[in-house]
């Protein structure tokens, strides 16, 4: 069910699967907007455009997660200022909705993306996976923990930097390892939806784990 985020700081949307939550609980993904869909626009508008809520992406993503889109109240590259407010709509949906503290995962796109290094850099102990899509620069901080980099046409400029940086290998067809990037030649809007449309990125973050 998609409703509206509740007795949140921030505005956003909630995705929760109509079917019970398996032993453990869904696995949670933590989904970071770009500067286009802060607000005013209406989240239900902003927050379904590129990432895993839009609605030409496959059923199955929607049946497998739980999904939290929180939106900024302006635009800017500024996600490191309302890590407080993320944080705390992830432990909501983790008490709410019956939502696995061991596999929460963070994703974001463009500016989102950056959102992604600084939020992952910042609190590595709550999150089992980062997933940033195309940021617009390195991160600031050293980043502990498994990462999948989708690359577009905005990182692709630093891409040897960021695989350099984070360690990085290439993700091929059944990907192995816990720090991957891929490059599909797409362009910015592209490799947004060619992300989060990949069955082998969703099934790589679910085997990435917290111990516990």
């Amino acid at each position: 069910m998609l409703q509206p985020l509740e007795g949140s700081a921030l505005a956003g949307l909630c995705w929760t699967p109509d079917t019970p939550a398996a032993p453990g609980g869904w696995p949670l993904l933590v989904f970071l907007h770009g500067y286009d869909e802060a607000a005013p626009l209406p989240p239900e508008h902003a927050l379904t455009r590129h990432g895993p809520l839009n609605p030409a992406n496959p059923s199955w993503i929607l049946d497998t997660f739980a999904i939290v889109a929180p939106q900024l109240p302006e635009a800017g590259d500024h996600w490191l200022h309302y890590a407080d407010d993320v944080l705390a709509i992830q432990a909501q949906l983790q008490r709410d909705h019956a939502c696995d503290a061991r596999r929460c995962y963070l994703s974001g796109f463009s500016y989102g993306g950056n959102g992604v290094f600084d939020i992952a850099a910042a609190s590595p102990e709550r999150w089992a996976a980062s997933w940033p899509v195309d940021p617009t620069r390195l991160p600031r901080d050293a980043l502990d923990g498994p990462i999948w980099l989708s690359i577009g046409q905005v990182a692709r400029r630093l891409e040897m930097r960021f695989v350099e940086t984070l360690s990085l290998t290439p993700a091929g067809p059944e990907p192995q390892g816990d720090r991957l990037y891929l490059d599909e030649g797409a362009d910015h809007v592209g490799s947004a939806r060619l992300a989060y449309r990949d069955r082998r990125i969703y099934d790589w973050l679910l085997r990435q784990r917290l111990a516990g």
